[in-house]
């Protein structure tokens, strides 16, 4: 859980459960949308679940850890073969190492599994969602990501579960897979799934209390439904207001004014985002008429950008770093916005309010379409880019 639903979830264990958790080490909090409450009202929610915490024996992760599923994977909390459930709607991400990762509401938190380990779901039908092909130079696997919500529509899967699979797939690194299962509450999906290989032994065997006994893979259930696409000749896209799959082409868009850009959030922050970030900005500025804010996903990534260098080369080229955390998520802390406004970044939510007035505009989009907007100060296509660094291979 994280700090907004912790708050509501321990409220209703008390009030209608009150009984010892059977499992505490099995439950977890992680702080990330209140990271440095404004307001005494946010500071008595974090007070709250600290003592609630303390009181229920359950693991806590501070203001300043990460994004909640950064920090429970970095942590080796969600691990190849086991069931998660998170109060938050992105928790399918965790399918990306091969577990079963289903979002739940905070009653059924405080109800069922708080007080007894267990939930109750019915098995959904199997779709996979083939990808194949190499995507042209400048296109990122969250440009494909963002795509395929558009392809697939939003809501079209509703309780499904969705194997991503395919050559393309296959060849991705860990965190690049990461951003498919992210997909699955704007398909509708229950949960999205990875088949465990190479790529998932190798990163799970460098996680904390790493358990490769854990890893299991398809039994061959049959599958309901397969769908296929070719990635070859996909150009970078950008989700436009008001929903994630109102995808586009970045060249139908160019130019489109902005004030903000962000690199965050459950789809962003990785240090691969970083690398991809200070490889464009290198021997450039951030525009004087545009504010690019940087938020690791977890205090890992930031140590990793520390050490190679590139928190201090993003800086002296005009970026603002914020503490590891869920960054303009919901505005609890930063990235709020009045009316006429834009910002384009790497969340993975872009409806309108999200981020203050309705009125303002959030554009979704890759890493290198994000930072190579805040050289232009307007939506910009990272292809310009491409051919000077081999970061884009």
């Amino acid at each position: 859980m994280h700090d907004l639903s912790s708050y509501l979830t321990s409220r209703v264990y008390e009030e209608r459960i009150g009984k010892p958790l059977p499992y505490p080490d099995r439950v977890v909090i992680v702080f990330d949308h209140l990271f440095s409450p404004p307001t005494e009202q946010q500071a008595t929610v974090l007070h709250s679940n600290r003592a609630w915490a303390h009181k229920r024996g359950v693991q806590l992760f501070d203001c300043g850890n990460g994004n909640i599923h950064h920090v429970l994977m970095r942590n080796g909390l969600a691990q190849p073969g086991t069931v998660v459930v998170g109060s938050d709607s992105h928790t399918p991400v965790h399918g990306a190492v091969g577990a079963l990762a289903v979002a739940l509401g905070n009653d059924s938190h405080a109800g069922t599994v708080m007080p007894f380990g267990k939930a109750w779901f019915r098995v959904p039908e199997l779709v996979q969602i083939e990808i194949t092909g190499e995507p042209p130079r400048g296109t990122s696997a969250r440009d494909v990501a963002l795509w395929l919500v558009s392809e697939l529509g939003e809501g079209s899967l509703i309780y499904k579960a969705l194997e991503f699979t395919g050559p393309y797939i296959k060849s991705l690194s860990f965190w690049d897979r990461w951003l498919f299962p992210l997909l699955c509450v704007d398909l509708g999906a229950k949960c999205g799934y990875i088949e465990p290989d190479d790529i998932t032994r190798e990163f799970v065997a460098n996680l904390p209390d790493a358990r490769l006994d854990l890893m299991v893979n398809g039994d061959g259930d049959p599958v309901a439904d397969v769908r296929r696409f070719d990635v070859s000749s996909l150009p970078p896209q950008v989700a436009c207001p008001p929903t994630v799959g109102n995808v586009h082409p970045v060249d139908d868009i160019t130019g489109t004014p902005l004030l903000w850009a962000e690199l965050g959030g459950h789809g962003g922050g990785r240090l691969e985002d970083i690398v991809i970030a200070a490889d464009i900005l290198r021997g450039r500025h951030v525009h004087a008429g545009l504010n690019f804010n940087i938020v690791p996903g977890s205090r890992q990534v930031f140590a990793e950008a520390l050490a190679l260098g590139l928190v201090a080369e993003l800086h002296a080229a005009g970026a603002t770093w914020f503490p590891p955390s869920t960054g303009s998520n919901q505005t609890a802390n930063m990235g709020a916005m009045t009316a006429g406004e834009a910002m384009i970044s790497t969340h993975a939510r872009n409806f309108p309010g999200r981020n203050g007035s309705p009125e303002a505009s959030m554009y979704l989009a890759s890493a290198a379409t994000v930072a190579a907007s805040a050289v232009d100060g307007k939506i910009a296509d990272p292809r310009r880019f491409v051919g000077e660094r081999e970061v884009f291979a």
